[in-house]
């Protein structure tokens, strides 16, 4: 299995290559908007990206999603409560995308945005039922969770997204799957 983190300082924001050698398969999960290092890894991997994610809709970059489907054909994969003007393959809790090497499993985390996902990574070399990463988008960070407001134009209070975030964290997704 592959998996490399991009880091973007500036917005503090992560996005990750992972790859199953044995299909040639790579997936990214929150592509920054210049897309040319996931290309060029992928390659340098041997990897070709068919499938991209993103955790949620972002307020405070436009992401590369759109660019990746249009250079790769890469499917674009959102949670299921996403509403978006362009093809998507919408994935509920506990929907899987399994390689020989490498499984993806979706948790539904709404709360820093209603179709907020989180994504647990399994490397099957290592372990074929613990999860070896879990990549959460904003839902949770390391000692804080991502904002619950950030949505009001969209017709969601920060207290209902709140409550979602909430019940994501400690009842629904993360906190069963401990």
């Amino acid at each position: 299995m592959v998996l490399k983190q991009y880091y973007l300082g500036c917005l503090a924001h992560s996005s990750y290559l992972l790859g199953d050698e044995a299909t040639s398969t790579a997936i990214v999960i929150d592509p920054q908007r210049d897309i040319h290092q996931y290309l060029a890894d992928a390659e340098k991997f041997g990897l070709v990206i068919r499938h991209v994610f993103l955790t949620h809709f972002h307020a405070d970059f436009v992401a590369g999603h759109l660019e990746l489907r249009d250079r790769c054909g890469a499917i674009i994969h959102l949670g299921s409560r996403a509403n978006a003007e362009y093809a998507f393959l919408a994935m509920k809790d506990g929907d899987m995308l399994k390689f020989p090497g490498l499984h993806l499993q979706v948790l539904e985390t709404p709360g820093h945005t209603i179709e907020s996902i989180s994504i647990l990574v399994f490397d099957l070399q290592k372990d074929r039922v613990k999860p070896y990463a879990v990549l959460t988008g904003d839902t949770l960070f390391i000692g804080d969770v991502g904002r619950p407001d950030l949505r009001a134009s969209l017709g969601w209070t920060a207290r209902d997204l709140g409550a979602h975030l909430y019940d994501s964290l400690r009842k629904d997704g993360m906190a069963a799957r401990r």
